[in-house]
């Protein structure tokens, strides 16, 4: 098991798009090694998913495949990665998901062997342990078709598994909701960190049987439902941009028990993993629009090696179906990246883009290179993961209230209230684990949760 305690990337003109000191090689790709590749993911358009409509679910993949990389070859990109990411039926069917994963498998190779398109195929099983209340972490029949199915899709012609994984959510969503500091602590530092070392030994598992790599998790279920909250007005800003922060010791642990990235698209903590890890990772911003809207579509592209459009569906547009023109975006939006690195203009392109955001919301400030770099070392600074989701909580309150009295960026009073509230939770956040356990868990519904899931069987 690896140890992170110090930063991989210490210099912010270190962390930038397309670089970083653990490239990966992958489909004839090196991931990190100077180059920003696209990575397109697709989805069904509404409809019915079993053993009658697969033939159809087969042929809407093989479609979408088909028509981007088709596109990928017309637009001269250098390389291209695949995102499936399996919808639940897909999940709890593993055979189901292996035979769409030997269909995408099969037409890379096909376009590899006609046109030369180099192409590496990632594979997300989906967390189906959270459809069961209180979800049964680690044993079941959940548990045991999302690992079949990880085992499956690296047989069928996986290059990378990943997952966005929820451990934790089912206390994370009230907390979050109730701007409820503590029990996001307890959430994300307790819950999900143990979870994840669960889960991660199991997917590392299965990759070095198979020998494929072992990618990543995404902490969507957190920090991403956070900034849509906020994005809709259900929550503050500065409460999302403090969760995001509190996701990176979560997301840590993947690469701590052997994830060697890249990291998913749609964990936005990826920045922070970059610069602690020096793996590559991937991002969404603009481009992802077609998923959900952010406040972060300019600076998330900073660091990226792969730039995503998070996932759209196989739905008509004017222009073509609707992943053959998110490849189109994504293609141009790489392409100028990779033609600012050759031109040794990386770093300038980059600080536009963190320019264009920064200002403007919390969300975007906190994800600054130099910030990023600033907390990252603050949170491993810390032995174990709940001091460093503590320690995230502590120091990434600290860094709003220095931008905001600066004036880096502008809140409202509203968000200038909740940013005293939150500070005050965090000031009565104890060090001692188990204090903090012991008195959070008398005080939970326990109807929601599953002790014994979380190795917490002794605090019942």
């Amino acid at each position: 098991m690896e140890r992170y305690d110090k930063l991989s990337i210490s210099h912010s003109d270190d962390l930038v798009f397309g670089r970083c000191p653990r490239p990966l090689r992958v489909g004839g790709l090196t991931i990190g090694g100077g180059v920003v590749f696209p990575e397109l993911n697709f989805t069904l358009p509404p409809m019915a998913i079993n053993e009658a409509t697969m033939p159809q679910v087969r042929d809407e993949y093989r479609q979408m495949t088909d028509e981007a990389c088709a596109r990928a070859v017309a637009l001269q990109v250098p390389g291209l990665v695949l995102e499936l990411e399996l919808l639940p039926e897909l999940t709890r069917q593993p055979e189901w998901g292996a035979e769409i994963t030997a269909t995408l498998r099969e037409r890379l190779d096909a376009f590899r062997a006609s046109h030369g398109l180099l192409a590496a195929l990632r594979v997300t099983p989906n967390d189906v342990r959270d459809f069961l209340r209180p979800p049964l972490m680690r044993k079941g029949k959940e548990w045991e078709e999302m690992v079949r199915s990880f085992d499956l899709c690296a047989q069928a012609g996986a290059d990378m598994l990943a997952i966005e994984s929820t451990g934790g959510k089912e206390i994370h969503d009230d907390a979050l909701l109730n701007g409820d500091l503590v029990g996001a602590l307890f959430a994300l530092g307790v819950l999900a960190c143990r979870d994840m070392a669960f889960l991660w030994d199991a997917v590392v598992d299965v990759a070095a049987r198979r020998r494929v790599i072992a990618a990543g998790d995404s902490a969507c279920g957190f920090g991403n439902t956070a900034m849509i909250l906020a994005e809709s007005g259900y929550i503050p800003r500065v409460w999302a941009a403090v969760i995001r922060v509190m996701t990176v010791a979560r997301s840590l642990v993947a690469y701590e028990r052997g994830a060697t990235g890249p990291s998913k698209d749609c964990a936005y903590e990826g920045p922070f993993l970059k610069a602690i890890t020096g793996y590559p990772i991937a991002m969404e911003g603009a481009e992802a629009a077609c998923a959900h809207l952010s406040p972060v579509g300019n600076i998330a592209r900073a660091a990226a090696d792969l730039w995503s459009n998070e996932s759209v569906q196989n739905v008509k547009l004017l222009g073509g179906m609707a992943p053959t023109v998110s490849m189109e975006q994504l293609a141009y939006a790489t392409r100028l990246m990779n033609v600012a690195s050759a031109h040794g203009k990386a770093v300038e392109l980059r600080d536009l883009l963190v320019e264009s955001d920064a200002g403007l919301d919390p969300q975007a400030y906190i994800l600054r290179p130099d910030l990023v770099l600033g907390l990252a070392a603050a949170i491993i600074a810390e032995p174990t993961p709940y001091l460093r989701t503590r320690r995230a909580a502590l120091a990434g309150l600290e860094a709003l209230r220095d931008g905001a009295s600066d004036g880096a960026f502008t809140l409202s009073p509203a968000e200038q209230r909740w940013l005293g509230r939150l500070s005050a939770q965090a000031e009565q956040l104890p060090e001692d684990e188990d204090l903090f356990i012991e008195k959070t868990v008398s005080q939970i519904d326990r109807q929601k949760l599953r002790l014994d899931q979380y190795d917490l069987a002794e605090f019942t």
